[in-house]
């Protein structure tokens, strides 16, 4: 029999599966679990954008759009940036709709890096990141955050990691994992070193629409920055939207067009039924937004509240709806303590060494769940964690 795996090229065969999925996969054949894994919202798609997308049919508009998408959704785009974030983007030739954040980011590094060129990866990071970078060629250079600066990455960190042949750097704030928020003055600091050293910027904003404590900042609105900076967002985490895969990337004029060539090529375009449905969600949609993150807050408060009575330490996060509370205390791994608690208790939790080196010792628990479902989970963790005294 040939071993079909030789045909495999090298890069794939290094590359390791999602260790959110691995716990999530496992939680799916066991009966009565709790999952607070996945990050996913827990709330269904408001009906006006289903019935968006259903109208679109009946009307049978189900041809291929546009490669850059429909028109009147990057028109829509474009006015809800420039209302809410302070940045606007001419929607002819600087908006694309990809299908989801994730296909943004991927088009993204495969039209900014040459073979070599560094990438500076905020870690705790999304478990993509890494992998895209080096799909695309590009090389993963680390710079860690931590739970003293509320895992907000400081100037000093950067300025340490930036060699001759760094390029960009990529940035996810409200951050996945930990919730950490980069505001108005950190962007500020974090600014001028991107500038002096004459770096580009990848801007993952998909948790944009989901700040609790203070308002939100877009570094592309930053003087000097908006050419210098792509604008990664979607509908799939503030509109309830993951299964729609709907997302768009906004820049200059010039990068837009190479990511499009990409985008026409292996994408054609993002599908016609969705684009209408977010049509509806980001014109008339706020309403459903704004309730979602009420609900969110609320149990954000109530399940750091929770976990720091306990004795697992947790900041509280500004963005998202995710926190990062430290397991140090039990002695045990985050792969051993999620795993251990998914066993005995029939709580899914996501280990923090996932999301790289710095994440070890924590794990992510997303509080996208009912509160009566989170009250249940943390009475859960805290009897485990009795078991381990």
């Amino acid at each position: 029999m040939i071993d079909s795996t030789r045909y495999i090229a090298d890069e794939i065969q290094t590359l390791k599966p999602s260790g959110i999925r691995r716990f999530f996969d496992l939680a799916q054949t066991m009966d009565q679990v709790i999952s607070l894994g996945v990050g996913e919202p827990d709330f269904t798609t408001p009906w006006a954008v289903i019935e968006a997308s259903y109208h679109s049919l009946e009307k049978g508009y189900t041809a291929y759009t546009a490669n850059a998408g429909l028109l009147e959704l990057r028109e829509a785009i474009s006015q809800f940036l420039d209302t809410y974030f302070n940045v606007k983007y001419d929607p002819k030739e600087e908006v694309l709709v990809t299908v989801g954040a994730s296909q943004a980011i991927d088009v993204a590094f495969r039209t900014l890096l040459n073979p070599g060129d560094e990438v500076i990866v905020v870690e705790p990071s999304f478990v993509s990141y890494v992998p895209t970078i080096k799909l695309a060629g590009g090389v993963p250079v680390i710079v860690s955050t931590d739970e003293a600066h509320a895992f907000r990455l400081q100037k000093e960190d950067l300025l340490r990691v930036i060699t001759p042949k760094t390029k960009a750097i990529l940035l996810c704030s409200p951050n996945n994992p930990t919730g950490a928020l980069l505001n108005k003055a950190d962007l500020a600091d974090l600014r001028e070193v991107i500038i002096e050293h004459d770096l580009f910027v990848v801007s993952d904003e998909i948790y944009a629409d989901l700040v609790y404590d203070e308002s939100y900042t877009s570094i592309a609105s930053l003087a000097d920055m908006y050419e210098r900076t792509l604008l990664i967002s979607g509908f799939s985490k503030a509109f309830a939207m993951t299964g729609w895969r709907l997302g768009y990337v906004c820049g200059p004029k010039a990068i837009i067009e190479a990511m499009t060539k990409i985008h026409q090529y292996t994408i054609m375009s993002a599908p016609t039924m969705a684009q209408y449905g977010a049509l509806e969600a980001i014109q008339h949609g706020r309403a459903d937004v704004l309730m979602m993150k009420e609900s969110y807050q609320q149990r954000r408060n109530y399940i750091v509240k929770a976990l720091n009575e306990m004795g697992l330490k947790c900041h509280l996060p500004g963005g998202a709806f995710y926190v990062f509370p430290s397991i140090q205390s039990t002695g045990l791994s985050s792969e051993a303590f999620a795993e251990q608690l998914l066993l005995s208790e029939r709580v899914a939790v996501v280990p923090g060494h996932v999301f790289g080196d710095s994440g070890e010792g924590y794990i992510r628990c997303s509080y996208a769940a009912s509160m009566k479902q989170l009250q249940e989970a943390m009475a859960r963790i805290e009897r485990f964690l009795e078991t381990l005294k």
